[in-house]
């Protein structure tokens, strides 16, 4: 169980440092875009939506990372006074009953809504924009899949603390 964790750790970690690069991206590119259209009078709208894309991939894939350093919402005021088997019991219901069907489910929507972009061809609707929309349409499922593995991870660290405290 341990190594599962440590696996599920090392892909979580991986996540986040993947979400600072499409931040570092984005950061780049929406400089590029600022200095092409005040210095040089010219814009892009391709760039434009790459902007988006990098924001949203950015905060899809950021999810699960946040999730395994514990920097999700939660009442903290009640959390912060229990034991730790009462923090890991909460934990371990909420991934059970709330985060894995949640995942569950944007995955099964999700999956669908990127596979029709797919079978479609779907492009952007603006001249000039980004071809294939199914490739942002598919970081939906994509992130359900990565938080479905960190909620995964968050579980079994809990019950290795369950395991050590009984």
């Amino acid at each position: 169980m341990l190594f599962w964790k440590r696996q599920l750790d090392r892909f979580s970690l991986f996540l986040g440092r993947l979400s600072a690069a499409l931040m570092l991206l984005m950061l780049l590119n929406v400089f590029y875009d600022v200095v092409a259209r005040y210095f040089f009078k010219s814009s892009s709208i391709g760039m434009q939506e790459l902007e988006w894309h990098f924001f949203s991939s950015m905060f899809m894939l950021g999810i699960a990372y946040t999730l395994h350093a514990e920097g999700h919402v939660r009442v903290d005021i009640f959390y912060e006074k229990w034991s730790e088997k009462t923090r890991a019991i909460v934990d371990i219901v909420g991934v059970v009953v709330f985060l894995l069907p949640f995942c569950g489910l944007i995955l099964w929507y999700g999956h669908g809504f990127a596979l029709e972009s797919f079978r479609l061809g779907e492009t952007s609707g603006d001249p000039g924009g980004l071809p294939y929309r199914w490739i942002i349409k598919s970081m939906i499922p994509a992130s359900a899949c990565c938080l479905a593995l960190s909620g995964i991870g968050l579980l079994l660290k809990d019950l290795i603390k369950l395991s050590q405290s009984s």
